[in-house]
């Protein structure tokens, strides 16, 4: 049974990610083929704090978590395959939802700074039962900072948690 935007009124209920990696601040709007999501980039997050000194930025591979996540939400709110879903335990769902497996590509304009929002905007191209091809970018002011594609993929928990079947 799918999830609809208005099953969960915060992103903690969409995601098993919590701080401080947690990336995804706002959910804007979310859709069967489409999520946009927000960050406000503070400045003293622990990944700014070494990158680098003196002219911090938002880390380009935190840019593709921030896409990954709100992919993520979108998984959750329309193609989770669990009737429930329990974001509080993870032992408790028997599948972990959006987990990535490619990365397509990746190209970065521009920078994410402090007082910057950056806003994730997560279109889903395809979607072949268990996998889900994603395009997103991420936008400062209306301005492109970074354009990617990869692709996610529902697994069952005991493989994410490193579980061995009974023998």
């Amino acid at each position: 049974m799918p999830f609809h935007q208005h099953s969960f009124p915060t992103v903690e209920q969409y995601l098993h990610h919590r701080p401080p990696y947690l990336l995804v601040e706002r959910l804007v709007s979310c859709s069967p083929t489409e999520v946009v999501t927000e960050k406000q980039v503070r400045g003293d997050e622990f990944f700014i704090q070494g990158h680098f000194p003196g002219a911090p930025i938002f880390p380009g591979a935190m840019m593709q978590e921030l896409t990954t996540q709100s992919a993520g939400i979108l998984i959750a709110a329309h193609y989770n395959p669990m009737a429930v879903y329990d974001t509080s335990d993870p032992f408790f769902n028997e599948y972990a939802l959006g987990v990535l497996v490619r990365i397509h590509s990746a190209r970065y304009k521009s920078f994410g700074r402090p007082g910057d929002t950056l806003r994730a905007k997560v279109k889903l191209v395809e979607q072949l039962d268990p996998l889900f091809d994603f395009q997103a970018e991420i936008t400062v002011g209306g301005k492109m900072i970074m354009r990617n594609a990869f692709q996610l993929t529902n697994i069952k928990s005991s493989l994410l948690q490193g579980v061995k079947p009974p023998a």
